[in-house]
């Protein structure tokens, strides 16, 4: 069984599943990251090939690791747009959404340039991608933790308790 965080960028799921993988003895393996050493930087990918292409790879990808076993899976905050995504992780795996509010986010993303959906307007486009994605989270998790206010060991911590 895989434990797998979904939610919006900068809720914590890269950061968070990394210290979980260590806690837990599992291995970590966030699926932007693995996008990005095969492909490019994410904001790359986007402008030279576009959103479809990635989000072809990305499917793919959950693929693979959906028929793994012992993982910490850190999501993209848009692998859940495509509900097949969405089921082929839930075969193997226990969804955790990392909630964050609006404000909580918007300030774990200043400054951020790898955030490709977020470019221009952070806060507008953050503020829109909450709104199309939030209930989308909602609706496949089977956990939600929320993340205002805690640390990376206190959101981490949290996922261990529930993970099992």
């Amino acid at each position: 069984m895989n434990v797998v965080l979904i939610g919006m960028p900068g809720a914590g799921k890269t950061s968070a599943g990394k210290l979980l993988a260590t806690i837990s003895g599992r291995t970590f393996f966030d699926t932007d990251e693995a996008l990005a050493a095969q492909f490019g930087a994410i904001g790359t990918i986007f402008k030279e090939r576009g959103e479809a292409f990635f989000r072809a790879e990305e499917n793919k990808l959950c693929r693979a690791v959906g028929a793994q076993d012992g993982l910490v899976v850190a999501t993209g905050g848009g692998t859940l747009l495509n509900g097949e995504n969405a089921a082929i992780l839930k075969k193997n795996g226990k969804l955790i959404y990392l909630r964050a509010t609006y404000a909580t986010l918007l300030s774990r993303l200043t400054g951020e340039n790898a955030r490709p959906l977020l470019e221009g307007d952070l806060a507008g486009n953050l503020r829109r991608l909450i709104e199309d994605r939030a209930t989308i989270y909602a609706k496949f998790a089977d956990i939600t933790v929320d993340t205002d206010g805690l640390t990376v060991r206190e959101v981490a911590e949290k996922l261990f308790e529930v993970q099992a």
